[in-house]
């Protein structure tokens, strides 16, 4: 979905539906919360994107490279931070505060994926690209706000606030990982997030829901939470992280345009504000353009590819694989100019 020959494309077409298929849940799931344990109905949606990634087969299939030992910590890593100590503290966060500030506390996962993708990480956005994602942002806080809201409880905003810092070291260890399968590292992920959460609820002492109510939580977890994070990966990997984090920064919307449609309720003036304010913003990404002279330092590694103009290598014993495919190989330093983003390949330094 995000080989090289059209990367930005691909990629923010994986960003975009990450972000519809998460952010259109969020009417679904409210109605379910109330005939459900918060924690129990996370672990069921957790499952239902884990066995729904169960029937997409092996790394083979797809021409992916397999994680192997190396990338293990780093997976062991997305999953802690991204998949149990973040839906936690956010979970525990969300009972100490009301709806309204705990959605405003949320916008703060994309400005502090970016903040770590370019200073910790080494990606790279422009003016306009750090523009884009501002005005993304302000959009997704205006869509939280509402007048009238009591003071907040510091501690619950705290713990919302480490929830975001979690998710945004998921979204970077993530990037980084994507050059293997990302249908296996969101498999895994979901799965053992779905354990972990499940056996504190049952822990805790909840009683299992209504029938109906795992069904359709198995459900929308299989779309937001299988689906939804599947395309992200793959956005991550063609885009980077401070990208994505802009793209998925426009979830509210879809929820909000889910909420008019299928349960009727209405738009007012904020609400047409921050939709403004997002489609601006998306149109500056898209139109966003990053070329220049740069150098590729030699590397050796696995992952997905065509034989495109950063892979030139030959294949043993006059074997011609089928493209796209995966392999071992290795790139020898190369310097040239064309339109590019913060992938894997291209993390060079910027004067």
């Amino acid at each position: 979905m995000s080989d090289t020959r059209s990367p930005t494309r691909a990629g923010v077409a994986c960003g975009l539906l990450a972000a519809v298929s998460f952010g259109a849940s969020a009417p679904f799931a409210q109605r379910l919360v109330s005939d459900a344990d918060p924690q129990l109905l996370a672990g069921v949606l957790y499952l239902g994107a884990g066995l729904v990634l169960l029937l997409a087969g092996g790394s083979r299939r797809r021409h992916e490279a397999r994680l192997t030992r190396s990338d293990l910590p780093t997976l062991g890593a997305v999953v802690a931070a991204g998949g149990v100590i973040a839906p936690v503290l956010f979970l525990v966060g969300l009972q100490r505060v009301s709806g309204v500030t705990g959605s405003l506390t949320l916008n703060l996962e994309a400005p502090l994926t970016a903040i770590l993708a370019v200073w910790v990480f080494g990606e790279y956005l422009t003016r306009r690209a750090w523009t884009a994602g501002l005005v993304i942002i302000a959009g997704a806080v205006l869509l939280g706000w509402a007048p009238g809201g009591s003071s907040p409880d510091p501690i619950g905003v705290v713990l919302i606030s480490a929830a975001c810092v979690g998710w945004a070291i998921d979204n970077n260890l993530t990037q980084r990982l994507t050059v293997r399968d990302p249908v296996v590292i969101v498999r895994i992920k979901a799965l053992v997030a779905a354990s972990v959460n499940l056996l504190i609820a049952f822990a805790r002492g909840a009683g299992l829901p209504a029938g109906w109510v795992i069904v359709a939580g198995l459900t929308i977890g299989a779309v937001s939470y299988g689906a939804s994070v599947l395309f992200d990966a793959y956005a991550l990997r063609a885009l980077g992280a401070a990208r994505e984090a802009a793209l998925f920064a426009t979830a509210p919307f879809a929820g909000v345009v889910v909420a008019v449609i299928v349960f009727g309720e209405g738009i007012d003036l904020t609400s047409g504000l921050a939709m403004v304010l997002m489609g601006i913003g998306t149109g500056l990404l898209l139109s966003d353009r990053h070329e220049h002279q740069h150098r590729h330092l030699a590397l050796a590694h696995e992952h997905r590819h065509f034989h495109d103009e950063h892979h030139h290598h030959t294949h043993p014993d006059e074997i011609d694989p089928p493209e796209p495919h995966s392999h071992w190989h290795e790139h020898e330093p190369l310097a040239h100019r064309h339109e590019h983003t913060s992938d894997v390949h291209h993390r060079h330094r910027h004067d």
